[in-house]
Formats: C-alpha cells, structure tokens, sequence
C-alpha cells in the first residue's frame, strides 16, 4: 500500500480509470456505492433530528 508513490503527471488518467483509484485499499465499486448510502442515511437522518416537528392540530380522542 505505501510503496505505490503518487505520480503527479498521471492524475488525469487516474480520474478516467474508476473509483478504485481513489484509494488503492482494494475495495471494489459496491464498498464505495454502500458507504455513499450509508452516508446520505445518515445525513438524511441527522437533518430530520435537526428541523423541528411541527404541532399537530388537537384532535379529542375517546380516551
């Protein structure tokens, strides 16, 4: 892993050749495409913890 040393003059073909490139850990395209949703879930959720609930209208109930 450490002793493939980054060639500046390579970096646009390394953008042509895929998301494994990013980082040369191994990991196919469905690890890279399950942490991306992973991510929008999580951001997703957090954003609805953040943005307040609004009120619901009182609505009598039989109890």
């Amino acid at each position: 892993m450490y002793n493939n040393p980054a060639n500046p003059l390579a970096g646009a073909a390394v953008g042509g050749m895929g998301s494994g490139t990013l980082a040369m850990t191994g990991a196919g395209d469905l690890f890279w495409f399950a942490l991306a949703a992973f991510a929008m879930l999580a951001l997703g959720l957090a954003i609805k913890r953040i943005v307040p609930v609004r009120a619901q209208k009182d609505v009598p109930t039989a109890f």
